[in-house]
């Protein structure tokens, strides 16, 4: 894993997915800074060297600083990765805004929309920085436990600013962990808030034990939601047939390191919401995002049936058995 060092880099966000790209990095020998809020967070990760919260025996290299000081976190350096939960956002973003200068670069690996307005995160980073930073987004299907781990990932890095998509290229790429670029920010950012909701859908379908004829086919017509809506918002159809759309979408309804299909999983077993998140233990986007993505649908006019019934199910309107009812009886029609 020897790539020529790129500029320092600094992540903010210590959860498991800001930590297993922080530690990727500087096992690559980039000069790391990991930043968390929390100070007896950052105490705990310095003194043992590890994230042992979230990431357990996965030691830091020498390369990689942990740090609870924002300022100390982004001085100096170039380029800045967001790993915060989608609700964090904002007030991140909002943050660093009298920290930085015009020539600082910011890549996040969010996924979601804005908790307080329903938008897309690169239209708050515009709102809030101004439109002279470049900007990228990465998403793809790429769990954290194992890109700590080293394991095969492949990701797509959207940005418009084509010197930054190929300096994070240079900066990302290794024999595990291989980068594709686009253009399409909305399309990417579209993928990775959608799909979370989806993820529920199928962990309730497979928790309810409705075998893998259901679940087939709420992946398949939950990508047709995504495609709708993204399209209807300018994106690109073969985004969604890529590692942003169809890639991260199978990986998150099919396997249980997904913390959303595993809260679908125990709403199927029969647990109540709050007995779901409390057994889960960590944040649940699509829990998050099932009502953002539903407003953005129905601003641009698009029918989305299996995203209105999960929020349906989370909103306690109706049970799951009559979500069951409500999408199997839906009016027969072409694909």
């Amino acid at each position: 894993m020897d790539n020529p060092p790129c500029k320092p880099i600094t992540v903010l966000g210590a959860g498991s997915w800001g930590t297993a790209l922080a530690l990727y990095l500087a096992r690559l020998h980039h000069t790391v800074r990991l930043w968390t809020h929390d100070a007896a967070h950052a105490k705990i990760m310095n003194d043992s060297r590890a994230n042992t919260k979230y990431l357990p025996n996965q030691s830091f290299p020498d390369s990689l600083q942990v740090t609870n000081d924002l300022t100390a976190a982004i001085a100096d350096n170039y380029d800045i990765l967001i790993a915060v939960p989608s609700a964090a956002f904002r007030t991140t973003i909002t943050a660093l805004k009298p920290l930085i200068n015009d020539t600082t670069r910011i890549l996040w690996a969010t996924k979601g929309l804005d908790l307080s307005t329903g938008e897309l995160l690169h239209d708050i980073a515009t709102q809030e920085l101004g439109a002279q930073h470049p900007f990228a987004v990465l998403s793809g299907p790429s769990f954290a436990t194992e890109v700590a781990a080293g394991l095969p990932t492949a990701v797509v890095i959207a940005s418009t600013n084509l010197k930054f998509a190929e300096d994070l290229m240079c900066c990302f790429n290794s024999q595990v962990f291989r980068v594709y670029l686009s253009t399409d920010i909305t399309g990417v950012e579209i993928g990775g808030a959608v799909k979370n909701v989806l993820a529920i859908a199928a962990g309730i379908t497979d928790g309810m034990q409705l075998g893998a004829n259901a679940r087939s086919a709420l992946i398949t017509r939950g990508l047709a939601e995504m495609i709708r809506l993204g399209t209807a918002l300018g994106s690109h159809y073969e985004t969604f047939t890529g590692l942003a759309g169809l890639g991260d979408l199978v990986l998150t309804c099919t396997d249980n390191q997904s913390r959303n299909r595993r809260f679908g999983l125990a709403l199927g077993n029969g647990k109540t919401i709050t007995q779901a998140e409390h057994e889960i233990g960590q944040v649940i986007e699509g829990k998050r995002n099932a009502e953002l993505v539903l407003l953005l649908a129905k601003k641009a006019n698009v029918e989305m049936p299996i995203t209105e019934t999960v929020w349906k199910v989370l909103q306690e309107k109706i049970t799951i058995k009559e979500a069951l009812q409500n999408l199997m009886s839906r009016a027969a029609k072409g694909e």
